[in-house]
C-alpha cells in the first residue's frame, strides 16, 4: 500500500481528522433522531475539516439514511470531486479510463474509494428517476471495473428491468 492509499484508509477511518471534526461527528452521531441537531453539528464538523473523507462520509450517510438523496446527490458529487483529485484524475467522470488508476486493484484505496463515489453517484441518480445518468454511470463503472468487484451489474440488471411487468 503507497502513503496515498495508507492516507487514504486512516482518512476514512478518522486519522488526522481534527478533534474538533471528531467531536461534531460524534455528536452528530448522537443526534441522529433529531435532524435539526445532527446536520447543525455535520456542518461543523464539515467547517473545521471540509476535505476530509470521514466527514464526507458522515455527511453522506447521513443524508442519505434520512431519505435526503437530493442532499446525499450533493455530498456524493463533492466526494467524486475529491476522490478524482486524489487519484489524479480529471473532473469529469466520463473521461476517466482504465488506464487512468489502478481500478483492476481492489486493495488500492484510493482507485476503490473512486468507484465506490461513483457508484453512489449512480445509484442516487437512479433513485431520483435519472436513469440515463444512472446508466451512463453504471456502463462507466463496468469499463473500470470489468471484474465487477463493487457491484455495478446489480445496478444495471435493476436498469434493465424497469418499466418491465412482475411477470415478464
Amino acid at each position: 500500500m503507497d502513503t496515498a492509499d495508507a492516507w487514504l484508509e486512516q482518512a476514512c477511518l478518522g486519522g488526522g481528522l481534527p478533534h474538533e471534526a471528531e467531536e461534531h461527528l460524534r455528536l452528530a452521531s448522537i443526534a441522529y433522531s433529531n435532524d435539526e441537531v445532527a446536520e447543525a453539528h455535520l456542518k461543523r464538523a464539515n467547517a473545521a475539516a471540509p476535505d476530509h473523507a470521514a466527514v464526507l462520509i458522515g455527511r453522506y450517510r447521513f443524508y442519505f439514511y434520512k431519505g435526503r438523496l437530493n442532499d446525499a446527490l450533493g455530498v456524493a458529487k463533492e466526494c467524486l470531486v475529491k476522490a478524482a483529485r486524489d487519484n489524479g484524475l480529471g473532473g469529469d467522470w466520463r473521461e476517466v479510463s482504465r488506464k487512468d488508476a489502478d481500478f483492476g486493484n481492489f486493495e488500492s484505496i484510493l482507485p476503490r474509494f473512486y468507484l465506490f463515489t461513483l457508484k453512489a453517484y449512480g445509484y442516487l441518480n437512479m433513485r431520483l428517476g435519472e436513469l440515463d445518468e444512472g446508466r451512463e454511470v453504471v456502463m462507466k463503472l463496468l469499463e473500470l471495473d470489468p471484474g465487477d468487484k463493487i457491484g455495478a451489474k446489480v445496478l444495471l440488471n435493476v436498469l434493465n428491468r424497469v418499466g418491465m411487468d412482475e411477470y415478464d
